[in-house]
């Protein structure tokens, strides 16, 4: 039987701006409304009128999301090497690599259903709460840790139809589940009067949707006998390559999450009113990193594609491209930043203090979408040549440069010296991904592995 055509994407003689912003856009729209769902998940039990259910849904929702983000490497892993199998017209590895992703998600998904007793127990070791907070919160994770094999799964399936530059199907698969979320969120909590669980239960059934809506668009690799062919699936040297690769993004991960709950930590011994400044500040990094996703993850797809095919200038173009429009985008976003940034501050938060913290802050905030830009666009590029070990290498430079920072400006500066540590880590990570550039590009040359 012959494979689908929808398998492997366009060739490169179509690389266009055009095509840039066809993966891209889809991508911008779908981290759109992740931020959307948690102020639904906040508004419907905030409509409890008790402030024990808020905590216990952010608490839980937090837990989770840190968790399952934990096999985030698997979203990253699968779309730099089934873009390369694309690439390289591999459409049997295509098909396999869907497979070992969805191994993976429901192995790991059921791992964590059989370890969830320690799991809480560590949660709430590490974050004490009131006895009703955790009673509630202990009831929401018992039922979200269930929908872990499908959240898990998802990270597997969107990266595969990245690959594919099948932006469109990820921003289906988003659009459902947050919608669905939102409306069984109200069913279930103020229809139904089920309160926190309520919300687990709309979260859990809206994970299991999306996953099953993902396999559905990804039914095309169901329909060629490669997704089964057992000796291909398991193959001893594809399965430790992609271990490897997905050991590393882990690696990195886990140094990058460190560095964000540090500059938490840090930031609290500050006082409340910094606190709740930075917290307020750091949506503005966040509104970067959503906005500049879509153009990574296009360059993730465009530099797989070109290097499986062996092709050195379209992989140059690939990543020139995406980047080009990242450089756009992040320029309009330092002006809008330091043009609205204020009105943006005042409607985040409506107490004086923060307000006017929050403000002595934001001159970081219009420089980091510009110092920053490489450090995003350049671990796009290296996702898709699935260059993991330069990517965990140099963000443990970038981690070691950034600890060092800390130790000198925080006494001669504070809060301010905090904020140059963690605007500079991201320039660090640019400037050393950047001189390992010529490399990636350079393997373009190598001759391909076998099929």
């Amino acid at each position: 039987m012959s494979a689908p055509v929808d398998l492997l994407p366009d060739g490169p003689t179509s690389l266009t701006h055009a095509r840039v912003l066809r993966i891209a856009l889809p991508i911008v729209l779908s981290n759109a409304t992740v931020p959307i769902l948690g102020a639904v998940d906040t508004a419907v039990v905030g409509q409890l009128g008790a402030a024990a259910p808020i905590g216990a849904v952010g608490l839980g929702a937090i837990t989770m999301t840190a968790i399952f983000w934990m096999f985030g490497f698997l979203r990253m892993g699968t779309t730099g090497l089934t873009a390369q199998a694309a690439g390289a017209g591999n459409r049997a590895e295509v098909a396999a690599l869907l497979t070992r992703a969805l191994l993976i998600g429901g192995a790991g998904g059921l791992a964590l259903i059989v370890l969830q007793l320690p799991i809480f127990w560590a949660t709430f070791t590490l974050a004490p709460a009131s006895e009703e907070v955790e009673t509630l919160a202990r009831g929401y994770m018992g039922i979200r840790i269930f929908s872990a094999p499908a959240a898990i799964a998802i990270y597997g399936l969107t990266g595969w139809l990245i690959a594919q530059e099948r932006t469109g199907a990820v921003l289906a698969i988003q659009l459902v589940m947050n919608l669905m979320n939102m409306a069984l969120d109200a069913w279930f909590v103020l229809g139904l009067g089920w309160g926190v669980n309520g919300v687990a239960f709309a979260t859990f059934l809206s994970e299991w949707t999306g996953c099953l809506l993902g396999l559905w668009l990804c039914r095309a690799a169901f329909r060629v006998p490669d997704w089964r062919d057992w000796d291909r699936v398991f193959d001893r040297v594809r399965l430790i390559r992609m271990t490897v690769v997905n050991r590393d993004i882990l690696l990195r991960s886990l140094m990058l999450e460190a560095m964000f709950l540090s500059f938490m930590f840090l930031g609290a011994g500050y006082g409340d009113t910094k606190l709740a400044a930075n917290q307020v500040n750091l949506q503005f990094i966040f509104i970067t990193a959503y906005a500049l996703d879509g153009f990574a993850f296009a360059a993730e797809a465009f530099v797989g594609q070109a290097l499986g095919r062996r092709d050195r200038a379209g992989l140059r173009r690939g990543a020139i491209l995406s980047s080009v429009w990242a450089g756009v985008v992040c320029l309009l976003l330092s002006l809008a930043f330091g043009l609205c940034g204020g009105r943006i501050i005042d409607v985040m938060t409506t107490a004086a203090e923060v307000r006017e913290a929050a403000r002595a802050y934001l001159p970081w905030m219009v420089v980091t979408p510009v110092l920053g830009m490489a450090s995003w666009m350049l671990d796009g590029i290296f996702i898709g040549a699935s260059r993991s070990q330069d990517m965990r290498n140099m963000m443990a430079v970038s981690f070691v440069i950034y600890l060092l920072s800390l130790a000198v400006f925080l006494p001669m500066f504070g809060n301010h010296g905090l904020w140059a540590a963690f605007v500079l880590s991201f320039l660090v990570r640019g400037i050393s991904l950047f001189l390992r550039y010529p490399a990636l590009e350079a393997s373009a040359d190598a001759p391909a592995e076998r099929a």
